[in-house]
């Protein structure tokens, strides 16, 4: 009978969606012993008392007040001491959060608990005799028990039997843990949000035309060039940046006297060397292989990260890291009081040509979509929604959770344009937006428009 933990964050009342996937995950599991535990405050006990009407054997809340304020790597470092209290095979957990949209607690946890972390899970996981087998968005991949898995948001949590009752959920706090108020909290995080700004970067102006009008259009564009990313040189330079593959170099230059790059993708010859260059900061891509590794770089380092940069500025001592928060609603200015100060950064993935990109509003004609692709030679890519639902791949998804995109021309079809996505564009040549809705967000950030 296998025995998995759930790691559950409360968001405003509901349960973090993509926890909740990793949570049905461990329900289909025939014989297993689910528990769950979640740190929040108490205001968060009535919404973990309704899980335990799906039928799951624990639910524990960890609460206390010295947790407040506590970042990525002081909340992973809380979570391995209250994991440690409870007997488990495998860890399952959403591969982040709506409010926070790091990703990191998941590897970082994996690496102060010492097991094996598979990220972006994808399908229900098979568990054999001591190990388990995963389709992730790497591709198949498998590892030792135990284990620590994340899920992408693949399938929705039940709902309760409308026999079942709700029981008594066990609260409790440091004193049952132990873990050192010194590495708690904000006092306890080695990264700090100093600003956070409403987010309205990438507005264009748009000059609406009919779909009949798109064909001379498209021809006028085919020259057009994508908008190079261009860093500033900073005034004062920080000493030495490593960066982690040559992604970031760009940015890294712009902000350093000296850059090293280091080639291995092997998680521990990274450590040593970052260990051995002592840099003054170190940058990795925001893609998915950096998603999951920098976390575990940034817990063996005891050393804050900022997932997500969009932007870094310095003042020749300290990296000051811009990322988008809040669904991206929101850009938050973030230091690191540790060092190495490290980040992942999102960097624009290839310039030139054209992309085709699908929205939920033409979910039902991808084939259409496709042909269109094909006539102007584009690539087609797609918004988080189809991928979610598993019909395009994840490679093809540009957003915040996704990758940047900076073709010549971006043809945005049935996509509403949510802060997460227009982020990603912003260094497009045009950008043309098709959508029925006159008010869709997306026409605010697009060169062309059609409302059909």
């Amino acid at each position: 009978m296998p025995k998995i933990l759930i790691l559950a964050k409360i968001i405003d009342g509901d349960l973090n969606p993509f926890d909740g996937a990793a949570l049905e995950s461990a329900l289909r599991v025939r014989g297993a012993e689910v528990t769950v535990l979640s740190m929040c405050p108490k205001t968060a006990e009535p919404a973990l008392r309704a899980l335990t009407r799906l039928g799951v054997q624990r639910v524990i809340l960890l609460t206390d007040r010295i947790y407040a304020g506590s970042d990525t790597l002081a909340t992973a470092y809380i979570l391995s001491l209250a994991a440690k209290t409870v007997d488990f095979d495998m860890v399952f957990c959403g591969r982040q959060t709506t409010d926070g949209d790091t990703g990191q607690v998941g590897p970082c946890l994996a690496e102060l608990l010492g097991v094996p972390c598979i990220t972006n899970v994808m399908q229900q996981p098979e568990i054999g005799e001591g190990s388990v087998t995963c389709v992730t968005r790497f591709g198949e991949e498998g590892a030792a028990l135990p284990a620590l898995l994340t899920f992408e948001r693949t399938c929705n949590l039940r709902a309760p039997s409308i026999f079942s009752r709700e029981k008594d959920i066990e609260i409790i706090t440091n004193d049952q843990i132990g873990a050192d108020p010194r590495r708690c909290g904000l006092n306890g995080s080695p990264t700090r949000v100093l600003s956070v700004e409403e987010n309205d970067k990438g507005r264009r102006r748009c000059t609406f035309i009919s779909s009949a009008e798109l064909p001379a259009l498209m021809e006028a564009l085919a020259g057009e060039a994508a908008r190079t990313e261009e860093y500033p040189e900073a005034a004062n330079k920080l000493e030495h940046i490593v960066t982690v593959g040559k992604k970031p170099y760009a940015r890294a230059v712009s902000l350093a006297k000296r850059v090293t790059v280091i080639e291995s993708t092997d998680a521990n010859e990274i450590c040593e060397q970052v260990k051995a260059l002592d840099p003054d900061a170190v940058l990795w891509a925001a893609d998915l292989w950096g998603r999951r590794t920098a976390p575990r770089l940034s817990a063996r380092l005891s050393c804050g990260l900022c997932a997500d940069c969009t932007d870094l500025e310095t003042d020749g001592e300290t990296l000051f890291m811009h990322r988008p928060a809040r669904s991206g609603n929101v850009v938050a200015k973030i230091k690191c009081v540790s060092r190495p100060q490290t980040a992942t950064v999102r960097c624009a993935e290839g310039t030139g040509g054209i992309i085709v990109a699908a929205g939920k509003g033409i979910a039902d004609k991808l084939d259409e979509a496709r042909t269109l692709a094909d006539k102007y030679g584009a690539e087609l890519c797609a918004s988080r929604p189809l991928v979610d639902d598993g019909k395009m791949p994840y490679g093809a998804q540009i957003g915040l959770t996704g990758r940047n995109a900076a073709p010549a021309v971006y043809l945005a079809i049935g996509i509403s344009g949510a802060v997460r996505h227009t982020c990603a564009i912003e260094n497009a040549g045009k950008i043309i937006a098709w959508n029925p809705d006159k008010n869709a967000r997306i026409f605010d950030y697009a060169d062309y428009g059609i409302v059909e």
